[in-house]
């Protein structure tokens, strides 16, 4: 099964995969002839999951191409909650979604099974720049409790070089129980973004990779306390960089998720290089009943009141460190 469709604006090629997840598979700037999308050292299945949801990570891997998935309603572990069973990272990032493509804009529409929502997404490009517009809301008349966020992850050409990170976070905090071999950071511990400590010292979150001395990493941390929401990558050649942006209101924190080299297990065999980069709604990565459980922060959607969520990423040569992004979604220079 192939189905994938391909949007073209004059500066990006942009590959959709509506029948698993509506997921960007890639992101190329043709002018640069860079890729800046994630890829993983398996072969992925081009097949939706025939019941919906992924009891476990190691079956949601099995359609993961490293790309950038939709998480919803459900981010993270699987669980059941309210008496529903719902997949690891949810039903919108492993199921179909219906599909209406055009040269440069595809929409997607979904009626999800594990709750009674029904959500609209415009994935568009515009030149340098994608811009997704979802709006969800539910049929029945029963308020409906979800996560919702997003699992775009960064390789491919962007990662080949050194690198470095920026954002609009005034705080960011290591997570408190994700802790393999190759993970840097002081369980729980909060820092002013980008400093935070770690295991030996504070660690410069900007510029990662100079902190562990074999060049492996596997952590995951969460961005916090915006002062404006973006998040950036940039080549330190100035070979190609991303900005992402979007509503902090709907998303007020980012999942910011480092695999590089830093797993040596299958099926990532110690040869991955990714970087995630998540806004979410919610400041926990393990899945709707543990969020509750911690007392987390829990999105509630209610009928006749649709919620609009906008995200942006700016695909570009930059000149430099980037200071921040713009109202419409490209960096500022």
């Amino acid at each position: 099964m192939s189905g994938d469709v391909t949007l073209e604006s004059e500066l990006l090629r942009v590959t959709v995969r509506p029948h698993v997840g509506g997921t960007i598979t890639a992101i190329e700037h043709k002018q640069l002839g860079l890729s800046v999308l994630g890829t993983v050292p398996w072969e992925s299945r081009n097949e939706p999951l025939e019941s919906g949801a992924a009891p476990d990570e190691r079956t949601w891997l099995t359609r993961y191409s490293g790309g950038w998935p939709l998480l919803f309603p459900n981010g993270g572990d699987a669980c059941t909650f309210d008496g529903v069973f719902h997949g690891f990272h949810g039903e919108a990032s492993i199921a179909p979604w219906e599909t209406e493509p055009g040269p440069s804009r595809i929409r997607l529409n979904r009626q999800f099974t594990s709750v009674p929502v029904r959500m609209q997404r415009e994935i568009l490009i515009e030149g340098d720049l994608v811009t997704i517009r979802e709006t969800a809301e539910p049929e029945g008349d029963e308020p409906v409790t979800v996560m919702w966020g997003h699992h775009p992850t960064f390789g491919s050409d962007l990662l080949t070089g050194e690198f470095e990170l920026d954002s609009g976070a005034r705080l960011v905090r290591a997570d408190e129980g994700y802790d393999p071999p190759a993970n840097p950071l002081r369980a729980g511990a909060v820092g002013r973004w980008p400093r935070i400590q770690g295991k030996n010292g504070i660690i410069d979150l900007r510029r990662p990779l100079a902190s562990v001395a074999d060049g492996r990493l596997a952590s995951l941390a969460y961005l916090e306390d915006f002062a404006a929401a973006w998040v950036s990558i940039r080549r330190l050649d100035d070979a190609v960089a991303v900005a992402l942006s979007w509503d902090a209101e709907i998303f007020p924190t980012a999942w910011l998720w480092f695999e590089i080299a830093g797993t040596a297990e299958a099926p990532w065999n110690g040869c991955t290089r990714l970087i995630g980069l998540e806004p979410n709604s919610t400041p926990l990565a393990y899945g709707l009943a543990e969020a509750r459980r911690r007392g987390a922060r829990l999105l509630t959607l209610r009928r006749g009141v649709p919620v609009e969520a906008v995200i942006r990423l700016h695909v570009f040569k930059p000149t430099g460190p980037i200071p921040g992004v713009a109202g419409d979604g490209r960096a500022l220079a």
